[in-house]
């Protein structure tokens, strides 16, 4: 039998034949491409191998619960239905059990996460995005040290206070536009803590252990911090005063900073605090010391503004209540970022962004306001874990379980983040080719399962077993949980002497 061969799809693979011997494809390109894959992968088994490591009780279960996260072809939706997957061999009540008793050694984690392949920008400087994302809990009034947390809303001040847990992430960030970001850690928020002080500890730890695993090491740029509104950027700056990191934020528009203190004249008090800045008054704006216009594809003209030297009015309030004897003058540059249009065609607002260096040129200056956008790469990776990965998806009652949960959510990213080069574009029939190595979560997700055939599970086979009798029929549960409130319970002096008063 003779099959014909239309003439376009002949030339077609003609010219593919042509192609394919004309590009120059050496054994020692196999050689290396062989290779990389080898490290890649052994990177990505080692992790595997540290993950179990670090599970002290119920390993077995948590680990292949994580597997079952992975390989799960569609969002997860409800945490039972990932014990239905073939990579969870063991039954749901295993699965509740090893986040309700697992444990976790949670600073072994921290430690492999920041052994492995950072991303860095083009200097080679570590760019580090520093966030909360809030899981909302406010139909559990019986899990304890729930938080009020502010959500946005769609509408004009439509920004709510919601009951739920808090968490502070830190991600390292890529130097183009990705959805891809390195989580290196997650601290929960407690109702009394301080936010400006635990995230500041928690930098500190993050870069202490960059530089212990040889991240970073001596002549190497500064450790870049990029803070959204809400942060006290001064605060930050001081507290990290002592570490190769520096500070970038943006402020609210309605701030008024100062220039530097004049000369002190012959009586009187010398001054702190020189002109004021005004960011809503253009009347208080000086010759800026620098002015840039860049062309981009998605807003039109980027004009930076830059004025050195700015610093905020620093009083003891707030977190500054006690700092010792009179407050510190935290000085750096200002930024105002305004652009043609946004996407949409909406009408767009000046950004304002505070750099903790005082002294910045024009060339770093658009570096910088650049860097602040890659920021936004952090909120693909929250959307990534509540939507696809179902971080805030299960009904857990306890704190505890949640920040296991939590940290498998991490490290079934950090594993996605490492398969990104060995996975295969499986792509949808309405989905367009993705370059090598630029596939998304999802495609990486797609094709974990096939990835996972190839490396080691540590984990050993269940035993055979049979339900337990649980609780009789008819009975009734005669221990009813404890209900807790919400938000702080610390009280002040003043807080209490009051009440004393009202109620005398």
């Amino acid at each position: 039998m003779i099959l014909e061969v239309p003439t376009k799809e002949l030339t077609r693979r003609i010219q593919a034949v042509a192609v394919e011997t004309s590009v120059p494809y050496t054994q020692a390109d196999a050689k290396a491409h062989r290779e990389k894959h080898r490290e890649d992968r052994d990177e990505l088994g080692r992790l595997r191998d540290e993950f179990y490591d670090s599970l002290f009780a119920r390993a077995d279960a948590l680990f292949e619960l994580t597997d079952a996260l992975l390989c799960a072809g569609e969002p997860v939706r409800t945490l039972v239905e990932l014990s239905l997957t073939g990579e969870h061999r063991r039954g749901h009540g295993a699965l509740y059990d090893g986040l309700g008793c697992g444990r976790i050694d949670f600073d072994r984690l921290r430690r492999s996460l920041s052994t492995l392949t950072l991303p860095r920008d083009h200097d080679g400087r570590i760019v580090l995005a520093v966030d909360i994302s809030a899981w909302l809990r406010p139909d559990a009034p019986t899990s304890p040290q729930r938080a009020f947390c502010h959500v946005y809303g769609r509408g004009k001040n439509a920004a709510q206070l919601i009951p739920g847990w808090p968490y502070s992430f830190i991600a390292a960030l890529e130097p183009g536009r990705s959805s891809w970001t390195a989580v290196l850690d997650a601290v929960r928020l407690h109702p009394d803590d301080n936010e400006t002080a635990v995230t500041a500890i928690q930098i500190r730890d993050v870069v202490t252990r960059l530089q212990e695993s040889g991240q970073w090491k001596e002549g190497d740029p500064d450790i870049l911090l990029i803070f959204d509104s809400g942060y006290e950027l001064a605060r930050m700056a001081f507290l990290l005063a002592d570490l190769p990191v520096v500070v970038l934020g943006r402020m609210r528009s309605d701030r008024v900073l100062w220039f530097p203190a004049p000369p002190p004249g012959r009586t009187g008090r010398p001054p702190r605090h020189g002109a004021e800045f005004r960011f809503a008054e253009h009347q208080s704006w000086p010759t800026p010391a620098a002015t840039t216009n860049t062309g981009t594809d998605r807003y039109g003209t980027a004009t930076a503004q830059a004025w050195n030297r700015l610093h905020p009015r620093i009083t003891h309030s707030g977190s500054w209540a006690e700092h010792p004897g009179p407050p510190p003058i935290v000085e750096g540059t200002v930024i105002r970022l305004t652009v043609d249009h946004l996407p949409g065609d909406r009408n767009p607002t000046p950004v304002w962004l505070w750099f903790s260096d005082p002294d910045v040129g024009a060339g770093e200056v658009d570096r910088l306001w650049q860097l602040y956008l890659r920021r936004f790469d952090l909120e693909h990776t929250f959307r990534l874990f509540k939507q696809t990965l179902g971080w805030t998806a299960p009904k857990i009652r306890s704190p505890e379980a949640a920040d296991r949960w939590t940290w498998l959510v991490i490290v079934a990213h950090t594993q996605l983040r490492l398969a990104r080069p060995l996975a295969e574009d499986l792509r949808r029939p309405w989905e367009k080719p993705a370059p090598p190595r630029r596939l998304t979560p999802a495609r990486v997700r797609r094709g974990f399962s096939r990835i996972r055939q190839a490396m080691p599970c540590p984990a050993s086979a269940p035993k055979p077993t049979r339900p337990g009798p649980g609780r009789p029929t008819g009975s009734k549960n005669s221990r009813l949980a404890p209900r807790y409130d919400v938000g702080k319970r610390r009280t002040t002096d003043n807080d209490g002497s009051k009440r004393r008063r009202r109620t005398g």
